[in-house]
């Protein structure tokens, strides 16, 4: 019979103590690796940052440098090129310093001469530039008083311009005892009227502003409507023949302002040419005295005038476009709104210019 062992605290297996023991380091060591693990990855992460944040302030830096390189040599070349350059004009300058000395030792005069000629010429030139700028596009060349250079609201265009210039005894002064008194004076007197002269300015103002590939027409009105070119009437002449527009204006001066006023007329004439005009430009300096029921000679009330002009804005053809010019004019004081109205139903525009202009 087996004897029975007694029982003890030291009685555990060796093996299964040192199991335990190994699974405890085991685990210790499981524990501190992977802390280890992220704590390299966190660290390894920050340096990859701060690597790729250096190898990118290289690359800049590289394209910089390629950049500063470039422009180093292009730099170097231009410099190369102007010292080139400047090398050429010493050299020219010196020869022709050369010949200077030359010419003058030989011909003193003639060199002062040529340079005199030579001034001369290049001032001529400049004197032309100058005159053509001051012209522009215009077809002939105006400058009036002060070289005043407006017309408010006024457009100077149109392929067909038409110009009605008021030629009766009223143009002769703004009061009615000048105008009475200049009706008897010889035409050469009349004629150098300053009202008239006026106007006569105001129309070689709008002539040297024609566009150049335009027509045009002047007629004169009181009682009767004349051309400002004989055997022209109802047609349209050149803008660029500037010898023919010069002499309507040379024409033009020889009018004597006389008689009535009939705007009945100078409208019905509008009619007559073909093609229409697209633009006119009315110089007058108060209602109609006349019109085509007129009674006779005689003095005409303020609604008579009225009458005569809302019988001629009546013959008007519609759809043209009407500039007045409106001089000044005692005893008259409904000229200035019938005349604005006119200008604005016929999408044109009115002035009354000052006594310097143009």
């Amino acid at each position: 019979m087996a004897r029975k062992r007694p029982f003890s605290t030291f009685s555990l297996s060796f093996l299964d103590i040192m199991s335990c023991g190994f699974g405890a380091v085991a685990l210790i060591f499981l524990i501190i690796k992977h802390d280890v693990d992220n704590t390299i990855k966190q660290e390894n992460n920050e340096l990859m940052a701060e690597v790729n944040l250096l190898e990118e302030d290289v690359r800049i830096g590289k394209e910089g440098l390629v950049r500063t390189r470039n422009t180093l040599s292009d730099l170097d070349q231009q410099m190369a090129e102007a010292q080139g350059l400047a090398s050429r004009i010493s050299s020219q300058i010196e020869t022709l310093s050369a010949r200077l000395a030359e010419m003058r030792r030989d011909n003193p005069k003639d060199d002062l001469q040529s340079l005199q000629k030579r001034l001369a010429q290049l001032q001529k030139q400049r004197d032309d530039e100058l005159a053509k700028q001051r012209q522009g596009n215009n077809v002939r060349q105006f400058l009036g008083q002060g070289n005043r250079q407006y017309l408010t609201g006024m457009k100077m265009d149109g392929a067909r311009i038409l110009i009605l210039l008021d030629s009766s005894a009223s143009m002769l002064d703004e009061r009615l005892v000048n105008i009475i008194r200049r009706r008897n004076m010889d035409d050469a007197s009349k004629r150098q009227s300053a009202k008239w002269q006026r106007a006569l300015a105001t129309v070689e103002w709008l002539t040297a502003r024609f566009p150049k590939e335009s027509y045009y027409q002047i007629y004169t009105f009181n009682t009767d409507v004349q051309p400002a070119i004989s055997q022209s009437s109802r047609q349209w002449l050149e803008v660029q023949n500037s010898a023919e527009l010069d002499q309507a204006i040379l024409n033009l001066r020889q009018r004597v302002p006389q008689n009535g006023t009939n705007l009945e007329n100078a409208f019905t004439s509008i009619s007559n040419l073909s093609p229409k005009p697209d633009n006119i430009f009315l110089i007058t300096d108060g209602l109609p005295t006349q019109g085509s029921k007129s009674k006779g000679a005689g003095n005409v009330s303020a609604r008579e005038r009225v009458t005569h002009f809302n019988r001629a804005v009546d013959k008007l053809p519609q759809g043209i476009p009407i500039n007045v010019i409106l001089a000044p004019m005692e005893g008259d004081p409904l000229a200035a709104a019938a005349f604005w109205q006119l200008a604005q139903r016929n999408q044109g525009s009115f002035i009354s210019p000052s006594k310097d202009w143009p």
